[in-house]
């Protein structure tokens, strides 16, 4: 049986180890997809979510919530709720503007399938709920997580077929929280 882990908000403390989950989180998903030699977007993405952590940590900074999951003092998973990123306004013609986006959905490799993805998407939720959020969306360009999010909020709002390539498309999906 795994290690219990405890989900919060993210604090100035969980920030280096919320760096290390992207950091290995995310070259594992770019591998699964068949991309692990593109390191240059690897690196992007990566440099994405810590810029996204940053403004989130921002005394200021109102419209960014992050969560971790942390066992025995490390973060082994991290989900954020915003504004919509760039690439779901680029796919819906900014009609998803006002709508809040669930993202930054990573899990360290060695702590996946233990239950941490699905516990941050309830926290988060349950959050959502408490401040009266009525609708979120939530996007995928990795065909690992877009066959979840299709078992986890049915089909996609827009799929943008080709947006990553041939064969390679983009799904976006719109979900009312009261659903979940």
């Amino acid at each position: 049986m795994s290690q219990p882990f405890t989900i919060h908000r993210l604090t100035p403390e969980d920030q280096q180890s919320a760096f290390q989950v992207f950091e290995e989180a995310i070259p594992d998903a770019f591998e699964q997809q068949g991309i692990g030699d593109d390191q240059s977007s690897i690196a992007g993405e990566i440099e994405g979510k810590k810029q996204l952590v940053r403004r989130s940590l921002d005394p200021d900074e109102d419209r960014v919530t992050f969560l971790v999951a942390k066992r025995g003092g490390e973060v082994v998973g991290t989900i954020s709720f915003g504004p919509c990123g760039h690439e779901t306004q680029v796919c819906t013609n900014h009609e998803l503007d006002e709508v809040g986006e669930l993202g930054s959905l990573y899990v360290r490799p060695s702590a996946q399938n233990q239950g941490i993805g699905s516990a941050l998407i309830g926290e988060l939720i349950a959050l959502l709920k408490a401040r009266g959020v009525e609708r979120f969306c939530l996007d995928s360009g990795y065909w690992a997580a877009q066959k979840r999010w299709r078992r986890k909020f049915g089909e996609p709002y827009k799929i943008v077929e080709g947006f990553w390539g041939p064969g390679s498309p983009h799904m976006i999906w719109l979900c009312e929280v009261k659903d979940f």
